[in-house]
């Protein structure tokens, strides 16, 4: 909410501008004062809505024309005086006041404030005066209301700025058509987003403890017993499916907050859109959406425990048949308080484990919101907040040391880590990326055209890290490569090459060497080892390099037939280790490469893979198909 607000009064000569300024600042009515009074602040602790108010005074002398346009440009809301006791005053509110304030281009509320009724005679009401603010309110939207006053007397004096105040702060136009008596569709959206996130249980109404844990909330303090039934109540007699046998319903949310409007009582609606992050436009503020986080370069973000916890909970709760995944409908649902599924595009749920009905499992839930958070952190921001997380959503967040930092030292206490994966054409780095998110093995080849992300977890001595592994396709891998930015944000480098092509070891051995990539740890890869194994057509062959760069031969694997070869906990150890696999390091790979795979938690094969990383470092490759 803005901290300051600019009244301007206008209207013609003689219908008391000046005077009321006057008599609202020294408390009394005084009789002689300047033509156009200095401009005057009162400070927030004066007033009752804690804002500073800055009061302008107008002269609507032609000589004074300029002056004034330049005062309208500047207002956050302009009062329209007029006289009680001359109608020419208020007629011309319409014929020139109000067309003339649109003429400058000025979207602003606009309050009439009928001056003098201590001239009206003894009675000072206008029982008419609906009557006559009626047609100009239905021709100017602007117009906010309209109070009547007398400087002399004083009587009304405070109430002219205070509903000026609120005419800013808590604007009518944005929640409510005066001409149609209802409330809308924008304001109807935003209270319904915000019933859907204090309905915690998700039956469809707001028992007595969310209603309480809004109003606390909100408000700062829940309702007592008696409050709480006097507002059921007061639905129940007015809205028939305002209250159910769980609660309040949404049809009696919205039926409160429209009572609330029509009884001039906007600062309670006002209060819970802001409090659930609206702006005056009744859109979702961007300091909301995205409050400050600074990333220091070389550095990622990942999710805090409140931010696992967040998404466990949101998962458990959309989760209706209770069967531990969350298929379409249900995901739907889980977004139905932000603006769609923020993963549509990117070949979700392909890109985190399914189960075999295709929906997705907590456990690909939670990879896939941290695989957002290390590559797009500020989109997870906003989903924290469209979701409802509670309190300060960047701590949902952490953020992590800089991965040069991280070499220097030897050792990365990083959760989540980032491969690139990088080949020729047709050696299969989708397939190795399937098979980390444990998708079938696909016959049909389809060239990889765009950047693709797959995310799982990988126990790793009893610790459970999140692998994040990106192809960009032969067309992308240079561009990647020379980016310093985006091979700051990369924990380990994995080059494939396809053991039966004769070509494929080339590519890749090429790319390294064309960019020196050597602060970065690699991995060799030789894939389709189900096949005849050949000799590739380079200067060296693939062991015989690796070994002169300091690095292990590659590893061979098999997706086909299922042998991976532990190559994800291997990638994982290598991101936490780094200095295993820089090249040209002082560290040999020898038995850093056997500690590695020995971090692995994974029963089966734990023998066989220290074995198969012996024979690797020391030049006999194994070429299994089993």
């Amino acid at each position: 909410m803005r901290d300051e607000i600019r009244i301007l009064l206008v209207g013609d000569e003689s219908v008391g501008k000046s005077t009321l300024i006057t008599t609202l600042i020294k408390e009394t009515f005084v009789p002689h004062i300047q033509h156009v009074v200095p401009e005057v602040t009162i400070p927030p602790e004066w007033t009752r809505e804690r804002v500073t108010t800055r009061i302008v005074d107008s002269s609507a002398r032609p000589e004074n024309r300029e002056e004034l346009d330049s005062e309208v440009r500047k207002a956050d809301i302009i009062c329209i005086m007029y006289a009680v006791n001359e109608p020419d005053t208020f007629s011309h509110i319409g014929e020139f006041w109000l067309p003339h304030i649109r003429k400058l281009g000025r979207n602003v509320p606009v309050v009439l404030v009928g001056n003098k009724i201590d001239l009206r005679g003894s009675d000072p009401t206008n029982e008419a005066l609906e009557d006559q603010v009626t047609p100009i309110m239905n021709e100017f939207k602007e117009v906010e209301t309209c109070v009547e006053c007398s400087a002399k007397q004083p009587l009304n004096v405070p109430e002219v700025f205070y509903f000026a105040q609120k005419a800013v702060l808590h604007p009518t136009a944005p929640l409510y058509d005066s001409r149609e008596h209802v409330m809308k569709a924008g304001c109807i959206e935003a209270l319904r987003r915000i019933f859907k996130l204090c309905d915690h249980d998700k039956d469809g109404a707001l028992n007595d403890e969310e209603i309480n844990e809004f109003q606390s909330k909100c408000f700062g303090a829940p309702l007592q017993r008696q409050e709480l039934e006097s507002v059921k109540q007061v639905v129940r007699e007015n809205e028939p499916n305002g209250v159910t046998d769980a609660g309040l319903s949404e049809i009696g949310f919205l039926f409160l907050h429209t009572l609330f409007i029509q009884r001039g009582r906007l600062e309670t609606t006002w209060t819970v859109l802001r409090r659930f992050g609206y702006g005056d436009d009744l859109s979702l503020r961007e300091d909301f959406l995205c409050p400050p986080f600074d990333v220091i370069p070389g550095g990622s973000v990942e999710l805090s425990s409140d931010g696992y916890k967040f998404f466990i909970e949101m998962f458990q709760a959309f989760d209706q048949d209770k069967d531990g995944a969350l298929k379409d409908s249900e995901l739907a649902e889980l977004f139905g308080t932000a603006p769609g599924n923020p993963w549509d595009g990117t070949g979700f749920p392909e890109t985190t484990l399914t189960d075999d009905s295709g929906a997705v499992t907590l456990q690909g839930f939670l990879a896939q919101w941290s695989l957002m958070t290390l590559l797009d952190h500020k989109t997870t921001l906003a989903y924290l907040a469209y979701l409802g997380f509670n309190g300060d959503t960047t701590a949902a967040l952490q953020l992590t040391r800089a991965r040069k930092a991280d070499r220097r030292r030897g050792r990365v206490q990083r959760n989540v880590f980032l491969c690139y994966v990088f080949g020729a054409t047709g050696c299969g780095k989708s397939q190795v990326l399937r098979s980390l998110v444990h998708k079938s093995f696909e016959e049909n080849y389809e060239s990889t055209t765009r950047p693709f992300s797959v995310v799982n977890s990988v126990e790793m001595g009893g610790v459970e890290k999140y692998l994040v592994m990106q192809e960009f396709g032969p067309k992308f891998d240079s561009e990647i490569l020379q980016n310093r930015r985006k091979l700051e944000a990369c924990d380990v480098l994995c080059f494939l090459y396809d053991s039966g092509d004769v070509n494929s070891f080339a590519y890749v051995a090429n790319l390294r060497n064309r960019y020196r990539i050597d602060h970065i740890p690699c991995v060799f890869v030789a894939t389709k080892s189900d096949t005849d194994l050949v000799p590739q057509r380079f200067e060296v062959q693939p062991d015989a390099y690796c070994r002169a760069l300091g690095l292990a031969v590659p590893i061979s694997l098999s997706i086909k037939d299922n042998v991976t070869a532990e190559l994800f906990s291997l990638l994982v150890g290598v991101a936490m280790d780094p200095g295993v696999a820089i090249p040209g390091t002082s560290r040999g790979p020898g038995m850093s490469f056997l500690r590695i795979m020995a971090f692995s938690t994974v029963a089966v094969g734990l023998v066989a893979t220290g074995i198969a990383s012996w024979k690797l470092l020391h030049g006999s490759r194994p070429h299994s198909s089993s």
